[in-house]
């Protein structure tokens, strides 16, 4: 449930309880609702203003980085810190295939003329390898 309302809230820009409850798939409390947000909030994913007595919660990260910490999480779980490693796996598994492999390498190519004009031939050129 948690992700279904962090989902409502980066997909809208800001929701109050009322409005993430009424987006749900099914029937649920205000109160469990406002529990929910309140935990992603205390979790660093949400953030609240007031008006008139109303929370208005949005997003304190976006999901792209919100997705880079999990990822980062995994990475040095399963992979001892090796991004390398988490890449061969989702070759090996199927979840990349050559040309999202491709993509990923211009945009790490591009990302690292944009830093600073970073040698692509260098020794930083071994994470856009599959």
């Amino acid at each position: 449930m948690e992700r279904e309302i962090l989902s409502i809230v980066w997909r809208r820009g800001s929701a109050t309880a009322e409005a993430a409850r009424e987006e749900l798939n099914r029937p649920l409390k205000d109160s469990t609702v406002r529990t929910v947000l309140r935990r992603l909030e205390e979790k660093g994913y949400l953030a609240h203003a007031v008006e008139d007595r109303t929370f208005i919660y949005q997003p304190a990260e976006s999901r792209q980085r919100v997705a880079g910490r999990a990822v980062k999480r995994i990475v040095d779980w399963f992979c001892e810190g090796s991004v390398e490693a988490l890449l061969v796996g989702m070759v090996d598994s199927k979840v990349l295939d050559r040309a999202e492999l491709q993509r990923l390498a211009a945009r790490i190519a591009e990302a690292q003329r944009q830093i600073g004009g970073a040698n692509p031939s260098g020794p930083n050129k071994k994470e856009a390898k599959g």
